[in-house]
């Protein structure tokens, strides 16, 4: 029996599919290579830079910058702690506006929904401002705080839940299950997939971020690792070189690329679950 053929259309997204990861991927491989480069040789040497020579000296100048694992740790503790609140927040507020009814519900989340059209930078003075009178910069609480409005994060939760049959909550209360229970026993599992994705959009947003940080963080050991990496490196004219800068982008991108290598599955699995509603 013949093997069934490919229809052409398909074949065509696939070719368009590789050359577009190709295109991507090019910009990535190109900075992975520069950062194995030893400085001298970029600075003086025509030559292609796949050709040798290569040298690990970038990573080891980054890791032996004193406060390096200090900043790391501290990215660690604000994109974890956001992500997990967020995550949290999300799920709460996005079970209570699918599935409750209280007065004024589509009001609120109509303005929940505005706040996606509202930049960091327009609120920036006065988040300042407020956090200067509490006492909050150079603290924990102060890097963590603001990532926890996250509208998109809402609004995702909130059209999950919304998808998911209700036949599951009328179950459940049959057999006595209270609202709470309902929620954490019933619904809540079958937000995984998507919290994997609101998780992991979460962490990469917090994990980057390098606006707020350097606002707020004025102490070196207060730093999140974007922070501290910008604060050694100085100006591009200072630099140690090309070599340097591209180890430190990598070495600042990796941990979270890590992150999305293992929760890929979950992410795959929310797109494809959100397709087929």
């Amino acid at each position: 029996m013949s093997g069934v053929r490919q229809p052409k259309g398909s074949r065509a997204i696939m070719i368009a599919v590789g050359l577009f990861a190709a295109v991507w991927l090019l910009p990535v491989a190109w900075v992975l290579i520069l950062s194995f480069k030893p400085n001298e040789v970029l600075m003086m040497s025509g030559d292609p830079v796949w050709k040798p020579p290569f040298t690990f000296k970038n990573y080891i100048n980054i890791i032996e910058t004193s406060s390096v694992f200090r900043w790391l740790i501290n990215s660690a503790i604000v994109s974890v702690s956001a992500t997990v609140l967020v995550l949290a927040l999300s799920s709460l507020a996005g079970y209570g506006f699918a599935r409750l009814h209280f007065p004024f519900r589509n009001t609120i989340f109509v303005l929940v929904l505005i706040g996606l059209a509202i930049p960091e930078q327009a609120v920036i003075i006065a988040r300042h401002q407020l956090f200067t009178s509490w006492g909050l910069h150079n603290s924990y609480v102060g890097l963590i705080l603001p990532h926890l409005s996250l509208p998109f994060g809402v609004f995702l939760m909130t059209q999950f839940f919304r998808g998911i049959p209700q036949e599951l909550d009328e179950a459940a209360i049959l057999d006595n299950a209270s609202r709470w229970r309902t929620f954490w026993k019933v619904l809540l599992p079958q937000t995984l997939p998507v919290q994997a994705t609101l998780g992991i959009f979460t962490f990469l947003l917090v994990w980057n971020d390098y606006f707020w940080p350097l606002i707020s963080a004025t102490r070196p050991e207060m730093y999140t690792l974007t922070v501290g990496i910008a604060s050694v490196q100085g100006n591009f004219a200072q630099s140690e070189g090309l070599g340097y800068l591209m180890a430190q982008a990598v070495f600042a991108g990796l941990p979270a690329l890590i992150v999305y290598l293992i929760f890929q599955k979950q992410i795959i699995g929310a797109a494809a679950g959100q397709a087929g509603r």
